[in-house]
């Protein structure tokens, strides 16, 4: 008879039992455990590790802490509050909880993370205030992940089946596991996708796959795509709905034209970028017999092509919104309908949606008038050309802003139309700007490229008469659709562009800040808060601080957002506002038109409910739109700054904190840090009342607004960093 065999016994102790089960237990504290169900997630089955995990649950048990609720089942006794709220973690692995609960938020140390990640929406309950005053917490549980998927160096382990991504966030502080066959066959060091799968309980790392390989780091596609990749956006339509727009009828018919008003024989005409190839607003212009204009604002039709319940309405309702990036536009429609069908180009005729007014020499409407119109655009104009015939006040247009590159007569009505509309516009202006409206020209950095994509210079957008007569007929119509419809009784449901009050307290850390270059500002009222704040920006321009100041003033203001809610816009002192002229490149201008004409059909209120879920949309994906716009700038900049390594460059401080001090650079806005551990001619440390650099032994400051000279140090294209070595202060 064959003898048994003894099986091993294991002694290994399981580290930090008692937490790890009641952490278990309080995670699902609706449901009953026993000791074989607690050993599988841990992920052990020999016997001494079930002997530990049964007498830590008596041990539990004993000291309350625990409750049996049945033969050898066990739950966590709760008495404590729980809340939720939103995880911001910081690269240090500690965080913060945004949590409608408490007046301030929630610091949460890396130990009592529990798995949770940037943007988590996290349960946790909250311990009594601790040192300085500040309130504590423990993440219990994880409803929802904001993200599953991380961009990320993939590193192949060498003679093992496994590999790691290590992801760029710095935000994320575990490297994601990956077994060998889900690798996608990446090479070492390639960038890739990866989506979360699991995190097992006893597992250091999140398991996940690798979804694309994205390419070698530092090539300019792979970190465009990288940028994309890293807030979920897309960067190609999915085959089917490219197909479902390409079949689409987009012909010019008479039996559509007849269901619309017909506008062809209107002077029409656009005014937009030089290099822009979707036009979705168009003006026109005709003098009535009775001495009034009558002005069209016709914008393109996207929701007669745009259908609900099309796999084409669903891929522009996800996207939401194009996003513009420094070599390329992601567009929210393929291009059929953006370029083409949707686009007003000239010498075309087009289906729009129309807001038809009649003025006065005062710019005050007489007569409005909504609806689906078809139009024929007589002529297409840049900014500059249309600012050559404002400041001429003729129809020559020079050659070195001329669309054709050679000097030409544009016809006499259209020179004179916008002479008339561009005195209507500041008019216009001057009445909004006396109501309390904010006036924000913040200057925008653009690339000269060459054709592999390398930055041969930097300019800087600004707006002029031509943008600002565009922008106040845009603004007319944004805001008379949205009285329109939100004056109506009963209340139907509309999407608006709402911007609440600014918070007092970003107002005072402005002042604090605005004050260290002599600038006072007013916030008694409304009034003395928008004139004061109108002021500063009048008073910056051209100065070095101006971008500084600008990029402070409008973080103190509150998010513009779409909502169903009305409550105004704060900062273009109107009642009233939505967005209905961009619906090539924002979904809630095709809601907009949606909505707008089922009320002209005398349509019942929408759903509100629903809509709101959409605004909410909406507004998430501007944001990630906005943030991966900003750093496909940051990407270019410090590409751009990249050949220039060996030049002093004079700049301002942008910022101090405990860890340097930023400078951005005067002829290029490129912004880079000077780590204090390079400013070693004395020991600096951070004065936090004077928002500067003070040297122990020298007294050298280093204060927030003044000039130095910078040369480049290094430039990280994969971090998006860029480092600099100081060279010293701006001699007066």
């Amino acid at each position: 008879m064959a003898k048994r065999k003894k099986r091993k016994r294991s002694n290994n102790k399981i580290s930090n039992l008692t937490n790890t089960i009641l952490s278990i237990l309080k995670k699902d504290r609706n449901q009953a455990f026993n000791y074989k169900q607690i050993a599988a997630k841990l992920g052990v089955n020999d016997a001494s590790s079930r002997n530990q995990i049964i007498k830590t649950l008596a041990k539990l048990a004993s000291k309350q802490e625990i409750q049996q609720v049945d033969r050898g089942k066990f739950k966590a006794i709760i008495n404590t509050e729980y809340h939720t709220g939103i995880l911001d973690l910081s690269g240090k692995g500690t965080g913060y909880i945004i949590c409608d609960d408490f007046d301030e938020d929630v610091f949460i140390a890396s130990n009592n993370i529990n798995k949770a990640l940037n943007g988590d929406e996290v349960e946790f309950y909250a311990y009594k205030r601790r040192k300085r005053g500040k309130i504590e917490g423990e993440i219990t549980n994880i409803i929802k992940r904001a993200k599953s998927e991380y961009v990320g160096v993939i590193q192949i382990q060498k003679n093992s089946n496994y590999a790691f991504v290590v992801p760029d966030s710095t935000k994320m502080y575990k490297d994601i596991f990956v077994p060998i066959n889900k690798t996608l066959k990446a090479e070492d060091g390639d960038k890739v996708l990866v989506s979360l799968e699991d995190w097992p309980e006893n597992a250091d790392s999140p398991y996940g796959k690798v979804t694309k390989i994205l390419g070698k780091p530092g090539d300019h596609s792979t970190e465009i795509h990288t940028i994309l990749a890293e807030y979920g956006l897309p960067h190609e339509f999915p085959y089917e709905v490219e197909a479902f727009a390409n079949e689409l009828d987009t012909s010019i018919t008479e039996t559509e034209i007849a269901k619309r008003r017909d506008m062809r024989k209107d002077l029409t005409f656009t005014i937009d970028p030089k290099d822009a190839k979707d036009f979705d607003d168009a003006l026109s212009f005709e003098v009535l017999e009775n001495g009034l204009y009558e002005i069209g604002i016709h914008i393109a039709d996207v929701s007669h092509y745009v259908k609900e319940g099309t796999p084409l309405d669903d891929e522009a309702y996800e996207r939401a919104t194009s996003i513009y990036l420094v070599d390329r536009v992601v567009p929210m429609l393929p291009e059929v309908l953006s370029n083409n069908a949707c686009s007003l180009r000239p010498h075309e005729e087009k289906y729009t949606f129309s807001a038809v007014f009649q003025m006065n020499d005062k710019a005050e409407i007489k007569n409005e008038w909504f609806g689906r119109t078809v139009m024929y655009s007589d002529a297409r104009y840049a900014y500059e050309e249309a600012q050559a015939i404002i400041e001429s006040k003729t129809n020559q247009i020079p050659a070195e802003v001329s669309l054709t590159g050679k000097a030409y007569q544009t016809d006499q009505k259209l020179a004179d139309a916008i002479l008339k509309l561009d005195e209507l516009a500041k008019i216009m202006r001057k009445q909004r700007m006396s109501s309390g409206a904010i006036s924000f020209d913040k200057v925008e950095v653009k690339f000269n490229l060459d054709e592999e994509n390398n930055p041969e210079g930097v300019y800087f957008k600004t707006s002029k008469d031509a943008n600002k007569l565009i922008e106040e007929f845009m603004l007319l119509a944004n805001r008379k659709v949205s009285e329109f419809i939100g004056k109506q009784s009963p209340k139907k449901t509309f999407v608006y562009r709402v911007h609440d009050e600014p918070d007092e307290s970003k107002l005072a850390a402005l002042q604090n800040v605005v004050g260290r270059f002599g600038y006072k500002l007013n916030f008694k009222d409304r009034k003395s808060t928008t004139a004061s704040l109108n002021n500063l920006l009048k008073e910056v321009v051209g100065k070095k601080e101006q971008n500084l100041v600008d990029t402070l003033a409008i973080r103190s203001m509150s998010k513009a957002e779409y909502t169903t809610h009305n409550i105004g816009h704060y900062g273009l002192a109107f009642d009233y506002y939505s967005h209905f002229t961009s619906p090539i490149r924002r979904y809630p201008d095709v809601m907009a038109h949606r909505l707008l004409q089922h009320y002209l059909d005398g349509g019942k209120s929408a759903k509100e409910d629903e809509y709101e879920e959409k605004c909410q949309h909406s507004s998430n994906m501007e944001m990630l739109a906005t943030k991966a716009e900003r750093d496909s700038i940051k990407y270019m900049q410090i590409r751009f700054m990249e050949d220039h390594k060996d030049e002093e460059f004079k700049g301002v401080i942008s910022g101090v904190t405990d860890w340097g001090i930023y400078v951005e650079i005067i002829t290029n806005k490129c912004e880079g840090m000077v780590s204090v551990r390079d400013m070693t001619d004395d020991h600096y440390a951070f004065d936090q009342d004077l928002y500067a650099m003070v040297g122990r032994s020298t007294g050298m400051t280093y204060q927030l607004g003044e000039e130095v000279i910078v040369k480049v140090k290094n430039t990280d294209l994969v971090k998006k960093h860029l480092d600099f070595n100081l060279v010293g202060k701006v001699e007066l």
